[in-house]
């Protein structure tokens, strides 16, 4: 998630893969709400993050927001805190949701922040993503950090128009950490300092199924 750079993954960038296994540092729920548009296909997606406690209050001591720790977020501070994590995006980076229509990839618009509150310590942060209206076919997709330092978990909700079901694939982990093993052996001194992307070895995997508009 480059889009928090500025607040802590900078770092991720810096880290060489060296451990014997991935270890991400942020946590983040995930919820996603998919409407149709008037033919009754695909074309729009909510994204819910849900971050940790721990990363949430780095960001409100780094933004300066929730200064008596009450929890409470004045309307002022909520509307600072809006879009917070949308701020940096830079070239190529694909906001860490990944779509799939077959062998096709779903090219997505540039997120819209929709809103962003404070529950139980966490931050929870709601952004939206067009793409190209898609009907029938099953769609594959996948929310994950290329470089595994933010987990992505499809902890849900998953909310579908009528007409539609969905399936959620958990990795089998220590499939992926022999799989993330593997790749280390093979790779050199310079290219292990590079960094890897890992984080589709560990990635949550949904699949959605509509049936075609009448």
């Amino acid at each position: 998630m480059k889009t928090l750079m500025p607040y802590a993954l900078a770092a991720s960038l810096c880290l060489p893969v060296t451990q014997p296994g991935a270890h991400p540092h942020i946590f983040v729920d995930v919820a996603l709400r998919f409407t149709a548009d008037g033919e009754g296909r695909l074309a729009e997606v909510e994204v819910t993050w849900s971050y940790d406690d721990f990363f949430s209050l780095l960001i409100l001591s780094d933004m300066g927001l929730d200064p008596d720790g009450d929890g409470v977020l004045s309307a002022a501070e909520l509307a600072t805190l809006k879009g917070f994590d949308l701020v940096e995006w830079p070239e190529g980076f694909e906001g860490d949701l990944f779509m799939y229509q077959g062998e096709t990839k779903i090219a997505l618009d540039h997120p819209v922040p929709t809103g962003a509150t404070l529950r139980d310590g966490r931050i929870i942060a709601t952004h939206t993503r067009s793409f190209g209206p898609l009907s029938g076919k099953s769609l594959r997709v996948e929310a994950y950090d290329p470089t595994y330092y933010v987990a992505y978990s499809l902890a849900g909700p998953i909310t579908l128009p009528g007409g539609c079901a969905h399936k959620i694939t958990k990795p089998d982990l220590d499939e992926s950490q022999e799989k993330f093993r593997q790749m280390l052996s093979s790779m050199t001194a310079e290219e292990e300092f590079a960094g890897v992307d890992v984080g589709n070895l560990y990635s949550d995997s949904l699949t959605v199924t509509c049936t075609a508009p009448s």
